[in-house]
C-alpha cells in the first residue's frame, strides 16, 4: 500500500533539518520521511517521524526511502558544506552533485510511474555567486539571481550545477521522448544568505563566523575571527529560513516565473555583529585573525542580493531584521541553551 501525504527531508540533523521538522510535526495528517548519515539527533527523537539513516549516494538507501510512499514534496537538504568542501573536493562533489542527481532521478521516475507531479525544494546558497574582488563586490551592491554566477568554491559550483540540473528535470527531461511525459518535477530552489541558529551549534559553513561568535561568547570562550571586521555578508536567521522554504512551497506554480529565487534579511559587517555580541556579553572575548584563503571566499560573495522576484512572486519578507534577530531570538536562546548546560 502507498502511503501519500507524506514528505522526505534529506539532511535531517543539520541546521535547516531541525527547523522544519519542527513546523511541518505540527500538521498531525502528514507523515514524515527523514534520512541523515548520521544517527536522528536525539533533539528530534521525540518527533513522531520515520527515520532512515544512510548514505544518500546508497541506492540502496534511495530504494527503501521511495519504496511504498508518494511523496508530495521532498527537502533536499544534505550537503556537504563550504569549509569542508574546500578540505574535500571530491566528498564534496559526490555528495552534492551525485547525491542531488540520483536523488532527482528517483523522484522524477516515481513521479511519472504514478502519473503526478511532485515538488522538490531544493535550499541553494549565495555560494553560488562569484564576485573577483572585495572592490567589485562594495560597488555591486544588491545582486540579482543572474548575475555574477562564477563561483569560487567548490561548494559554490555544486549548488549552481545542481539548480542547473534541477532546471533540467523540471523543464527538459528526456526531451526527446515521444509521447512528452506531462508529469514530473516541480523543482523550486532558495538562494540563502548566512544563516544564524540559536538551536544548533554550527558546522562548518564559512558565513559561521557570526554564530561561532555568539555561541562562544556566551559559553566565556575566546574566539578568532577568521575574516576582517569589515567583511559583509547577508544573513538570515533559522526562523526565517524555514519560512521562505515553506512559503516557496506552497506557492501555486503559476505565480512563479523563475525556479531559482534569492531570499534575503538582513547584512553585516563581522565588526557589527562582534559589537552586537559584545552588548549582550560585555566579557565576550573576539580577536580578529583574517585566514586569507576564507577571507578569499567571503570576499567572492555579495554583501546584498536583490530578492525583489520572491517578494512579487510568493510573498516573501523577512520576520526578522537585524534588531529584532539579535535582540528577540538569538541572545535569548543562546543566552538560555548554555545556562542551562551543566558545567
Amino acid at each position: 500500500m502507498t502511503q501519500k501525504n507524506s514528505v522526505l527531508i534529506t539532511g535531517a540533523n543539520g541546521e535547516v533539518g531541525h527547523g522544519l521538522i519542527a513546523h511541518l510535526s505540527r500538521d498531525a495528517q502528514l507523515a514524515i520521511v527523514a534520512t541523515d548519515i548520521q544517527p536522528l539527533d536525539p533533539a528530534l527523537q521525540a518527533i513522531p517521524l520515520t527515520f532512515v539513516q544512510g548514505d544518500i549516494l546508497d541506492q540502496a538507501l534511495l530504494q527503501q526511502l521511495f519504496e511504498g510512499r508518494a511523496y508530495q514534496t521532498i527537502f533536499h537538504l544534505a550537503s556537504i558544506l563550504s569549509t569542508k568542501g574546500e578540505r574535500s573536493p571530491e566528498l564534496a562533489f559526490r555528495v552534492n552533485v551525485d547525491g542531488t542527481f540520483a536523488l532527482l532521478m528517483r523522484a522524477v521516475q516515481q513521479a511519472r510511474e504514478q502519473g503526478r507531479t511532485m515538488k522538490f525544494l531544493y535550499p541553494s546558497s549565495i555560494a553560488a555567486y562569484g564576485l573577483p574582488d572585495a572592490d567589485t563586490k562594495r560597488a555591486a551592491g544588491q545582486v540579482a539571481e543572474d548575475a555574477w554566477c562564477f563561483p569560487a568554491t567548490m561548494y559554490g559550483c555544486n549548488k549552481l550545477a545542481c539548480e542547473s540540473l534541477g532546471t533540467y528535470f523540471a523543464r527538459h527531461y528526456r526531451r526527446l521522448d515521444e509521447p512528452r511525459s506531462g508529469y514530473g518535477l516541480d523543482f523550486r530552489s532558495v538562494r540563502f544568505p548566512g544563516l544564524i541558529s540559536a538551536q544548533t551549534v554550527p558546522t562548518g559553513g564559512t558565513s559561521d563566523y557570526g554564530p561561532e561568535m555568539l555561541h562562544h561568547a556566551a559559553q566565556g570562550l575566546a574566539y578568532e575571527c577568521f575574516v576582517r571586521e569589515d567583511a559583509c555578508l547577508p544573513f538570515m536567521v533559522m526562523p526565517d529560513a524555514i519560512r521562505a522554504l515553506l512559503l516557496l512551497e506552497a506557492a501555486p506554480r503559476e505565480r512563479l516565473a523563475r525556479l531559482v529565487y534569492n531570499v534575503s534579511s538582513f547584512s553585516l559587517s563581522a565588526g557589527e555583529i562582534y559589537r552586537l555580541t559584545l552588548k549582550a556579553f560585555p566579557a565576550a572575548e573576539v580577536h580578529f585573525a583574517p585566514d586569507v584563503n576564507r577571507q578569499g571566499i567571503v570576499d567572492s560573495w555579495p554583501c546584498d542580493v536583490d530578492d525583489t522576484a520572491a517578494r512579487r512572486e510568493w510573498g516573501w519578507y523577512p520576520e526578522y531584521n537585524r534588531t529584532r534577530a539579535f535582540d528577540e531570538y538569538l541572545i535569548p536562546a543562546i543566552r538560555e541553551r548554555y545556562l542551562a548546560s551543566p558545567g
